[in-house]
């Protein structure tokens, strides 16, 4: 059955991802781009940009085929928001993104471009990033004249640049790769952590593989080693697409903590506990599931919901299905009693793992399509009561 789907328009996109529990600013995928990548990126209208995720993430029902409308069938390609810009709530159109330049995403300010951030009138970037009032309405760390100039207070000096707030001060100076965050108090600038032996040094998430973190997310390879187009990540170069990891050789592709190799998409794909319940859901990023229609999360796993009570004596097999404990024998329309045997209402046949009222029997048996449903149920039913005491083997 031909399942291929079209490109996904911007605001329909947008809608795909609150269901699969995505924000804006958040990839739960993991960093899988087109077979194309290592062209580009191609970009497309208004700032979007096309992009393959593995098909099986868009997979809704349990039973479905995975197919795929990509670079293979086990890829589905969407189009999302170009890297430095991000999608807007209440338009759905992609906008210049400053969440990585500042630290409020440009609160107070207007983005005029991707990482550009201009404060509206009477406000002032500080040594952070963030857009602040400044005099006449306040002077961060210092008080405000009424000739419109800024006081700092005390351990405190006047921004030597715009002479509009008040930086702390380090008489004794700071290390390399800190800055004076309070008076006499030095931490490493954003993007390094502290080190007993080497002091602040940067940060490359995920790590540059063979190669050196030489500034925050920068990496340096050793010879012998590259970055491929789009990645940071220093690796052998190799055929695979090797996402969530990196290539020790040209055939072999080492995947991060929380991931394992995927022979259909040569990537990483994140793992989940018991597979999300055993096969009823899709594990979307380590250890968090989303679950197939007619299941629901429960702790870490994917678990059949039904919509009545199965009783004390009953459990929920599979969606809206309840079955009698021990043996599970299938009780549709009836209650479970002590014995794990299915008691229907007055008037109704146990029929096949069923209640039903007797013309509904006639019915089943008339029709072609019912007929081949009975004989699944009567294979489960003889399993259930009195099957499972053979021995096949």
């Amino acid at each position: 059955m031909h399942c291929i789907w079209n490109v996904v328009r911007p605001q329909l996109l947008l809608l795909l991802l609150l269901l699969l529990g995505l924000t804006a600013g958040s990839e739960l995928y993991g960093d899988i781009h087109t077979a194309l990548e290592f062209e580009s990126l191609s970009q497309t209208q208004h700032n979007l940009c096309q992009r393959e995720l593995p098909a099986i993430f868009f997979q809704t029902q349990k039973h479905q085929p995975v197919r795929g409308n990509g670079s293979s069938i086990y890829f589905q390609r969407i189009e999302q928001c170009c890297a430095g810009y991000r999608t807007d709530p209440y338009t759905g159109q992609c906008v210049p993104d400053c969440g990585l330049t500042t630290p409020d995403n440009c609160r107070n300010g207007f983005c005029r471009a991707s990482g550009h951030c201009e404060c509206f009138p009477e406000f002032v970037r500080n040594e952070q990033g963030a857009c602040i009032h400044t005099c006449p309405i306040a002077c961060q760390h210092g008080r405000c004249y009424l000739n419109g100039t800024c006081a700092c207070l005390p351990g405190y000096v006047l921004d030597p640049e715009t002479r509009l707030f008040c930086r702390a001060r380090c008489p004794k100076g700071c290390g390399t790769h800190e800055q004076c965050v309070a008076p006499d108090k030095c931490e490493c600038l954003p993007g390094y952590r502290h080190s007993s032996e080497l002091g602040c040094q940067p940060i490359c998430a995920p790590d540059c593989g063979y190669g050196k973190c030489v500034a925050p997310n920068q990496c340096e390879c050793i010879p012998g080693f590259i970055k491929r187009r789009q990645r940071n990540v220093c690796e052998a170069e190799c055929y695979l697409h090797c996402e969530n990891g990196f290539c020790e050789s040209r055939f072999k592709c080492n995947c991060r903590t929380g991931y394992q190799y995927d022979v259909n998409t040569t990537s990483c794909l994140p793992v989940c506990q018991d597979e999300c319940g055993h096969g009823n859901g899709v594990c979307i990023a380590p250890g968090i599931c989303r679950c197939f229609e007619g299941y629901e999360l429960r702790g870490n796993s994917c678990e059949p919901k039904c919509e009545s009570s199965c009783g004390y004596y009953g459990k929920c097999l599979s969606p809206n299905v309840c079955g009698c404990v021990p043996n599970e024998q299938h009780c549709l329309n009836g209650s479970c009693d002590a014995n794990g045997h299915c008691e229907c209402p007055a008037g109704w046949t146990h029929y096949v793992g069923q209640c039903l009222e007797p013309q509904y029997i006639e019915r089943k048996l008339s029709s072609l399509q019912l007929r081949k449903e009975l004989d699944e149920d009567i294979k489960y039913e003889f399993h259930a009561l009195i099957g499972r005491l053979f021995n096949w083997s």
